[in-house]
This record gives structure tokens, C-alpha cells and sequence, in this order.
């Protein structure tokens, strides 16, 4: 096994069988000591945080496996913080595609003059790049075509999917009187047969979930989903 990659919130590993294994950290992205999903940095360290993020990465995993979605999931051991998955290759230098429920962190910041914090939004999609020095700048479908990131074929599948997969979210929250403002996902192509799925996680720390108004942090709303 060999470390192919330090992120921010996970290592990857190349196993001897060609599959790749995530170990999940405690860091979580935000700035000043304050948690932001949609932040380019790590802001602060959470104990807990990784195991967390990989229980309900595997039960949301399990869900769309369910729902017919395809992803990269392989298998996970919480106690260890490790989830083993099938390899992938990112498009381009990695994208990041966000659904919107409501007017929050970046997308008020950047529509603030016509928007309004908490307003409705119907599962608005957007695609943004993957570059911590230009502050993860987003991008149009006919720029990612344009730029041979991904054809238009595989643009509107990852869009159709972003909406299945925030939805399957979205109701099982739902379901515990939770709300789903907005959620982050990642894409890429299978690296043997080119299928287009979703890679990375589903976890508190690449969400914005509140309940009655109010934003619950990630380790809280692992508690509130398992008790």
C-alpha cells in the first residue's frame, strides 16, 4: 500500500490490488477556526470528525447502491476510518458540483445584490473547479466542453445525477426533521469501463444541513442521524 495523495480531509492509498483506500482525517475545511464546507482550506481539527464523516459516508453509499446510483464505494471500517474503493480518474484536475437548496455561504456571497440569505432554491446546480488559488472558481458547461475537461454528454449526466443523489439526502434528512440547504459532491470516470459516478464522500463536512432555522454542525448531525 502507498500514499498517492495528502488532502485536506483524507489521505489516499494504491493498494496491491489496483482499488484505492481513503483514510479519513479529523481536519475539516473552514477559516479562522470556524467549519465551512465551501471553504479552500482546513480551518480547524474535530475529534471524531473523520469517523463520522465515514459512517454516513457509508450509509448514504448504501442508500443510492439502493436507489440504482453508481459510485465508487467498495467496503469501509469505521474503526478505522478507512473506505476502500474502486479507482477512478477525476475530469480534469477535479471538479466539485454543488446543489442549492437555499442561499447560503459562496452563492449569496457572489449573488448577494439579487438574492437573499436562506432563499428558496430549486436544486440549483453548479460546477466549480478544483484550484485553491483562484479560490475554486466556477465554471459553465460550454467552458468544461470548451476546455476538453468533459464532453456534453458526460456534463449532463453528472447534472442528472447531482440532482438523484441530493435528493436521496435531502429526504432521508427529511425524514428526521432535518432541512438540506446545500451539499458538494465530486464525479469522475470509472478507470476501467469510463461510466461516469460519484467518487470522494457524503458527509457532514460537505454539507449545510439546519433544523428549525438553525445550522447543525457535522458531528452533531451524525448524532442526530444515528443517536
Amino acid at each position: 500500500m502507498k500514499r498517492i495523495y495528502e488532502g485536506k480531509t483524507k489521505d489516499v492509498y494504491e493498494l496491491e490490488d489496483g482499488t484505492i483506500q481513503l483514510k479519513f482525517k479529523d481536519d475539516v475545511t473552514g477559516e479562522d477556526g470556524v467549519f465551512d464546507p465551501g471553504a479552500n482550506t482546513v480551518g480547524l481539527t474535530i475529534e471524531g470528525a473523520g469517523r463520522a464523516g465515514l459512517r454516513m459516508t457509508e450509509y448514504f453509499f448504501g442508500k443510492l447502491a439502493e436507489a440504482g446510483i453508481p459510485t465508487h464505494f467498495i467496503g469501509a471500517d469505521v474503526d478505522r476510518q478507512t473506505m476502500n474503493v474502486r479507482k477512478a480518474d477525476v475530469f480534469g484536475k477535479g471538479l466539485e458540483v454543488i446543489c442549492r437548496y437555499r442561499a447560503v455561504g459562496s452563492f449569496l456571497r457572489r449573488y448577494g445584490a439579487y438574492a437573499e440569505e436562506g432563499q428558496p432554491l430549486d436544486a440549483f446546480v453548479e460546477v466549480t473547479i478544483k484550484d485553491d488559488e483562484r479560490q475554486d472558481p466556477p465554471i459553465s458547461k460550454d467552458a468544461l466542453v470548451g476546455l476538453g475537461i468533459l464532453d456534453a454528454g458526460e456534463y449532463d449526466t453528472l447534472k442528472e445525477l447531482t440532482k438523484q443523489i441530493s435528493g436521496v439526502v435531502k429526504d432521508e434528512l427529511a425524514a428526521r426533521g432535518l432541512e438540506l440547504y446545500d451539499i458538494k459532491l465530486e464525479f469522475g470516470r470509472d478507470a476501467e469501463t469510463g461510466e461516469v459516478l460519484l467518487i470522494d464522500e457524503i458527509s457532514g463536512g460537505n454539507m449545510r444541513v439546519y433544523k428549525d432555522g438553525e445550522y447543525i454542525e457535522p458531528l452533531k448531525l451524525e448524532q442526530l442521524l444515528f443517536g
